[in-house]
Parts: C-alpha cells; sequence; structure tokens
C-alpha cells in the first residue's frame, strides 16, 4: 500500500473513531442486551428440563489418563474433563438411567499430548471405540438406539474424525460408531463431514482464572486498531506457504506488516491479554482447522472478532448473534482487510462493544469451575434440551441394527 494511503486511513480512522472520546472507545461500555430470541434463549436455564445419565467407566479412560499428564487441564481441548467434572455434580444428572434423556461417555480423547503440548489423536478412535464396546456390553441403553440418545465431548482439531490434518481428516471421517450420537465438538465448518448434522459446536477451553486475571482499568482506551499474535506460516509442516490457513495468515502478513493500523506479530507478548484489552479488532484467522481460542479471548475482552475462515460454524450460534458482534471477512477479501474494517461506521463499532459488553455474552463462552449460570457448561446443556423429547424412529427395533461395527480404517478395529 503506498504511504500516502496509509496516512490517509490513520487520518480517517484518528478523526471518525477516536473522536468520539478515550471513555466510549475504553472498555468502560454501556451494555447492551441481545435482542428477540437469541437473546432469550442465551438465558436459558436447563434445569428441570433434561435429565443426563453419566457412565461409570473405569479410570483407564478419564482419571488415570489426566495423572499421567496434567497438561490436559489447561490445553485448549480440555472441555471434555470439565464437561465430565461439571456433570458429576449438576442437578441434571440422575443416578437412574431409566429416567434419563441423554447418555455421557466420559472418554478423555485428547488427552495425549506430544513434548509440546499438543494433542496426538491416533489412538483416539480404538479408546472410543473400546468405551463403547465397554457400555453397550454393561448397560441397555445404547443398544436401544445405537448411540442417538447420547452425547460425546470430542474436542479435537476436526472433532470425531480424529486427525489434525484437515486432508486425513476427510479420508478418516467420522467414527463409523459415532454417526448416530450427538457430538460436542469445537469444530464447525459447513458441509464438511466432519461436522454431522445436530452437533453442538462450543468453544475451545481458554483459562478463566487466567484471563481475569490480566484485566486492565476499565477506562483504558483502545489505542490499536488492529491487533493480532501468531504463526503466519507453518513452515514446519508447510514448508511451501499456502496450505496452512488456506494462505489467509500469510495474506494477512504480506499486506499489513508495515501498516501502522496493524499491530501484527509472531511474538506472543506477556502483555498479550493485555493488548487484546486496548484493541479495537482483534483478528481470529482460521489456522489448521477454522476455531481457535482467539476468539473466546476477543470476546472476554470486548475486542471485535474478526472472522476469516470461510464457512464456520461458530460456537452456541443459534444464542449468540456473531453477525451483530463482530466482522465476517471472506479469506479471499483478507488484502481489502484495512478498506473493509476502516469503512465501518463508528456507531456500528459502539454497538458492537456494548454488545460484547454484555457479561451474559462472556458467560457463555466460559467453563468456568465452579460453574455459573449460563455458561458455556449450561449452553451445551440447553443445546440438548432443545433436542428433545427423541424422535421415536431413533429407538430401534428388537434385533435390529443400524451401525457397522466392522467400518473404518483396519487400525482403528485394534483392541485398544
Amino acid at each position: 500500500m503506498d504511504f500516502w494511503k496509509v496516512g490517509f486511513l490513520c487520518l480517517l480512522w484518528a478523526s471518525s473513531v477516536l473522536s468520539i472520546g478515550a471513555v466510549e472507545l475504553g472498555r468502560h461500555q454501556p451494555t447492551e442486551r441481545i435482542s428477540g430470541s437469541a437473546g432469550d434463549v442465551l438465558e436459558d436455564d436447563p434445569v428441570g428440563r433434561l435429565k443426563v445419565f453419566v457412565y461409570e467407566l473405569p479410570s483407564k479412560y478419564n482419571k488415570k489418563i489426566l495423572q499421567k499428564d496434567p497438561r490436559c487441564l489447561t490445553h485448549m481441548f480440555a472441555a471434555e474433563i470439565f464437561m465430565h467434572r461439571f456433570l458429576l455434580s449438576s442437578p441434571v444428572r440422575t443416578l437412574n438411567p431409566e429416567e434419563a434423556d441423554w447418555f455421557y461417555t466420559p472418554v478423555y480423547t485428547t488427552c495425549d499430548l506430544t513434548p509440546n503440548g499438543l494433542p496426538l489423536p491416533f489412538k483416539s478412535p480404538r479408546m472410543m471405540r473400546s468405551a463403547i464396546q465397554l457400555i453397550s456390553s454393561n448397560w441397555p441403553y445404547w443398544n436401544r438406539t445405537e448411540g442417538a440418545d447420547h452425547f460425546f465431548v470430542t474436542p479435537h482439531d476436526f472433532g470425531a474424525c480424529f486427525h489434525y490434518q484437515e486432508e486425513k481428516a476427510i479420508e478418516r471421517g467420522i467414527l463409523p460408531l459415532l454417526q448416530r450420537a450427538t457430538l460436542v465438538q469445537t469444530f464447525g465448518q459447513r458441509n464438511h463431514v466432519c461436522l454431522k448434522e445436530g452437533s453442538i459446536t462450543i468453544p475451545p477451553y481458554a483459562p478463566p482464572q487466567k484471563m481475569h486475571a490480566h484485566l486492565i482499568p476499565e477506562k483504558t482506551p483502545r489505542s490499536i486498531f488492529v491487533y493480532f499474535r501468531g504463526l503466519f506460516y507453518d513452515v514446519g509442516n508447510d514448508p511451501e506457504g499456502g496450505y496452512y490457513a488456506r494462505g489467509a495468515r500469510a495474506a494477512v502478513w504480506e499486506n499489513f506488516k508495515d501498516n501502522p493500523l496493524f499491530d501484527i506479530s509472531t511474538e506472543h507478548p506477556t502483555t498479550y491479554y493485555e493488548d487484546m484489552q486496548r484493541a479495537v479488532f482483534c483478528l481470529c484467522p482460521l489456522g489448521w482447522a477454522p476455531w481457535s481460542p482467539r476468539l473466546v479471548e476477543a470476546v472476554i475482552f470486548g475486542c471485535i472478532p474478526v472472522i476469516i475462515a470461510d464457512d464456520i460454524v461458530l460456537p452456541f450460534a443459534d444464542a449468540i448473534p456473531w453477525e451483530e458482534i463482530g466482522v465476517y471477512v471472506d479469506e479471499k477479501d483478507v488484502p481489502q482487510l484495512d478498506t473493509i474494517l476502516t469503512s465501518i461506521p463508528p456507531e456500528v463499532i459502539l454497538r458492537k462493544q456494548r454488545l460484547l459488553a454484555n457479561p451474559s455474552m462472556k458467560q457463555a463462552m466460559l467453563f468456568p469451575q465452579p460453574a455459573q449460570p449460563g455458561d458455556a457448561f449450561h449452553q451445551v446443556l440447553n443445546g440438548l434440551a432443545r433436542k428433545l423429547p427423541h424422535d421415536r424412529t431413533v429407538f430401534l427395533k428388537p434385533g435390529e441394527k443400524a451401525l457397522n461395527w466392522t467400518a473404518g480404517p483396519v487400525g482403528d478395529l485394534k483392541p485398544w
């Protein structure tokens, strides 16, 4: 971009928005309730609307795995662990399976980490098959529906496809034994083989206490226009470039690395959370998968999320009005990102900030301990409650089978 144009854009931003006042562009924003049914859904209370039976599995499927590697409690896939803990003490839990609406199988399939803390999904399909074989042998409830009234938390990069590379995930497809179950997963992309109809898309885990410890004074002005910290290229896994993030992150760097409106870098400073609270827009581009914790962080810190991930299905989309609080930018339009963002009227920016300041919006993105009304745990239960009652057709006739237990890669059929 020509230097004169950059200067003009800086002046345009300063005159059109910053003149509104530091207080208004600071974190001290009046809140605005989400209008219509979305706001009602966000504040729903699931208690009394469903009952969940939690299978008691041998500890090798959950607790022993966590004892082996406590890092699983803090990584972005930790929702599977905290969902289990929440349900054990939740008022929706029933100890009588005959009165249950839903059945939950606590399997920690992402708690097999590399030295760098990344989950290895290669054992996950065998582990999940083993757990399903166990519950189908020891209880009658799986066999009544072959999983249609069961839900599983599968927070891998590509959900129950159990692979971190998209082409491999697509090749694998969703584990055949989970084809009738409801999947609670972070991955969401329309028209993708790894997102089955009826899945509940959730936010990735981000540590609530850690984020709250980095809150800065509410009247701090938002002096950064666009903020991003993270990889632009993944040379180790994508040496030729263009495949990682479908080239979107590379386009951000190549077009805006020298633009003064953009505070972008691969460095991850100790002031990362504080910097997000000083920014108006926070980029949330896809990486290897379309989702990332930046989406949660942006909402918590009141930074307008700029969502760059074509066809993404965002968390709790029936309750959170993402189009009203965020900005969608098509991957092909990344080179025009500066023009797109500077063209947004100040009053639109301020309304998005007011919506983001709504405590219920932030609460829905978190898995706090202990649980709080309206948090992500409750949003998952709300999603399950809205699926009730189950259609009678999900119940199989005696001797009827709907799933192929021998389908899938040969390696998945080996004992776990």
